[in-house]
């Protein structure tokens, strides 16, 4: 049996009129990949150290799981299956809304009040409505247009309007994260501003993923995604920005072939968590962020839209 993706799930879409059917049952979790974490930095230890608690956070994990870590603040980096593609599923909202800003600054002009409206909507909520509408009104000449002057050259929009099978890797989705935190020629400080702000506002039942474990003296700014397909069960996504107590670092992580969307959103909490306690090491008095709300199952049926 098929079912449509809820519009608040922030997994897929419908557009004009159309809707992605996908398979609701996922297959087994395949094995774990053989490839290693590999980590660098100016900081004596530090690469060492991520090393080896990330690969122990992913001991005996199910599933496909590709990850980048940047730190500016220490020098550091980390990859795993850096280039492997994954259906992007609602973390190609980030691209979206850098890609409308990016637009806009071609011509010097604000968002409108109506642009305004779906961006918030479509980072705050996930709301998949609003991106299926600023999708279709860039296009995809403009949507490449950004990717190419981001650089993010191994990225792919979704054919037909389908955004949520977006082809993105990790080392792209790095690329982006470097934009949006730091001062570039491609976004203007006030869009990557805006960007940061509405990544820090997500609802609270949609921030779990690269936040679990960041310390309280840093701010968090998420993007998170997850759908199923038939093939490769759970696509489970999260990318995180997080800036304060001295540090200014990135995470994206994502997951495919996980059994249930819990077992990916876990994957996903246990690598972050490994990273911001060797990041940013507690001191007393410090609590460490843990998600609240479990996820919401996103792979609901809904009756046909528009």
């Amino acid at each position: 049996m098929n079912h449509r993706i809820s519009r608040r799930t922030g997994a897929l879409t419908t557009t004009l009129g159309a809707a992605l059917l996908v398979g609701a049952t996922a297959l087994p979790a395949a094995a774990a990949p053989t490839a290693a974490v590999q980590c660098t930095s100016a900081t004596a230890g530090l690469a060492e150290k991520l090393t080896k608690d990330i690969t122990a956070a992913l001991a005996n994990r199910q599933g496909t799981v590709a990850l980048g870590v940047y730190d500016r603040s220490t020098g550091t980096t980390c990859t795993l299956n850096g280039t492997t593609a994954f259906d992007s599923a609602s973390t190609v909202k980030v691209t979206v809304l850098a890609t409308l800003l990016w637009d806009a600054k071609k011509t010097n002009r604000y968002l409108t009040d109506t642009e305004a409206d779906l961006a918030k909507a479509m980072i705050t909520a996930s709301d998949n409505d609003a991106t299926s509408t600023l999708w279709k009104q860039l296009g995809v000449a403009k949507i490449q247009g950004f990717l190419t002057a981001a650089g993010m050259t191994k990225t792919v929009p979704g054919a037909d309007g389908y955004w949520g099978l977006t082809q993105e890797n990790v080392e792209d989705e790095q690329k982006l994260l470097k934009l949006i935190t730091a001062k570039n020629t491609v976004l203007s400080d006030n869009s990557r501003a805006y960007m940061l702000k509405l990544m820090g506002q997500v609802v609270a039942d949609q921030r779990w993923g690269t936040p679990a474990g960041a310390p309280s003296s840093v701010a968090v700014h998420v993007k998170n995604g997850w759908l199923q397909r038939s093939t490769h069960g759970w696509r489970v996504h999260s990318l995180g920005t997080f800036d304060g107590a001295g540090h200014d670092y990135m995470i994206s992580v994502l997951t495919q072939d996980n059994s249930t969307m819990d077992y990916g959103v876990t994957t996903i909490q246990n690598v972050a968590k490994a990273v911001h306690k060797a990041l940013v090491p507690a001191t007393p008095g410090v609590t460490r962020y843990t998600p609240t709300d479990s996820p919401r199952e996103a792979f609901v049926a809904v009756p046909p839209r528009g």
